[in-house]
């Protein structure tokens, strides 16, 4: 056989070939199912001699770029081609089925994107006792990042023991007190159903009740200021005893120097707990820089120096505006009694208290 008769018959096979990988093209389609790709509406003979590659591609993305790796099979009139690697949430894809000869079928298709993972968390909520006053004032609820503004009613509850809602116990209004990032959420109990004498009290009673368990439910459906829901539903469960109506009294603190020479904390014990916001500035140690910690549920402040303590004394200022769970200051108490006389009274915006750090 000479060459031309070679290339003849040459000819003839690669004809053949094509016509059989042209046969019902009109009716080829492409369609994308769990991550693979699929072209049916035809029906193929042999593979090509340069693989079925040469026919089809599938590109991630737009422009002159490689076509994706991957593998081939058919099965009867379904040829299906598998990426090597899993395609990316949210990737634009192109496919092409080009037969020799014939116009390119194509098909592009947008990966789902893959729903963010809510992320924004409760991450405490003060005071984080489990035990608190029959006329507690307010709840601080904080975030792991920013949140959105004007939705919190819609989410926070407080339940009674039989998981059934209070009504109204939270001044809900409309202007909501978060602090400038967004982060904390400053949640008052209606003060009016906490003073006595004031009428709430004496038509809808107080706000939450002596002897009784309550929780404190929130919502994930809250959306952050991505406008992501909350990762979880957050509950905090607590008891309520007896009001506490006694001002504040830093006479009642223990004061625990640190060594002169170190830089370990001074530490200052309340017979209460206080209001954990107030103390993150309420509270000073005069002529010193350093680092706030609140500890032992809100019944410890600790202050750590920048540099380590010298053998002196030192002074303790204490703003006045500071006060415990219920709104008692500084020297003056959130809801007099009409009946009680309160002798401490502290008119100064603060009040000092000397230490020593080292023998004298």
């Amino acid at each position: 056989m000479n060459w031309r008769m070679i290339r003849r018959a040459t000819s003839i096979a690669l004809a053949g070939l094509l016509l059989s990988l042209a046969a019902a093209a009109a009716g080829v389609s492409i369609h994308a199912t769990d991550g693979n790709f699929q072209v049916t509406g035809w029906k193929a003979s042999a593979e090509p001699a340069a693989g079925w590659s040469s026919v089809f591609q599938v590109y991630a993305g737009g422009g002159d770029i490689p076509a994706m790796l991957g593998s081939y099979t058919v099965e009867g009139t379904v040829l299906t081609f598998r990426p090597r690697w899993p395609l990316t949430p949210g990737m634009h894809v192109r496919a092409v089925f080009h037969l020799p000869g014939e116009a390119a079928v194509e098909a592009a298709f947008d990966t789902p994107k893959s729903a963010p993972a809510a992320a924004t968390r409760i991450e405490h909520v003060y005071p984080t006792a489990d035990v608190l006053p029959s006329n507690t004032l307010k709840l601080y609820i904080y975030f792991s990042a920013a949140m959105r503004r004007g939705e919190a009613w819609q989410h926070i509850r407080l339940l009674d023991s039989q998981g059934v809602a209070v009504k109204l116990p939270f001044l809900e209004i409309d202007q909501e007190l978060w602090d400038p990032a967004n982060t904390r959420l400053t949640v008052l109990f209606d003060p009016g159903r906490i003073k006595r004498g004031l009428l709430p009290l004496r038509e809808s009673g107080p706000n939450i009740e002596e002897g009784r368990q309550y929780t404190l439910a929130i919502g994930h459906e809250w959306l952050d200021a991505n406008g992501e829901p909350l990762a979880a539903n957050f509950a905090k469960p607590f008891r309520v005893v007896e009001a506490e109506r006694a001002p504040v009294d830093p006479a009642q603190w223990r004061i625990s120097p640190p060594r002169p020479g170190t830089a370990d904390a001074l530490v200052v014990d309340f017979p209460r707990p206080l209001d954990y916001a107030l103390l993150q500035h309420a509270i000073a140690v005069d002529g010193v820089s350093g680092k706030v910690e609140v500890a032992r549920g809100e019944t410890q402040w600790r202050f750590t120096p920048e540099a380590p303590w010298k053998r002196a004394e030192y002074r303790l200022t204490v703003n006045t505006t500071l006060e415990d769970l219920a709104g008692n200051r500084v020297g003056r108490a959130f809801d007099v009694d009409k009946f009680q006389e309160v002798t401490a009274q502290i008119q100064t915006e603060t009040v000092s208290i000397p230490f020593r750090i080292g023998s004298q």
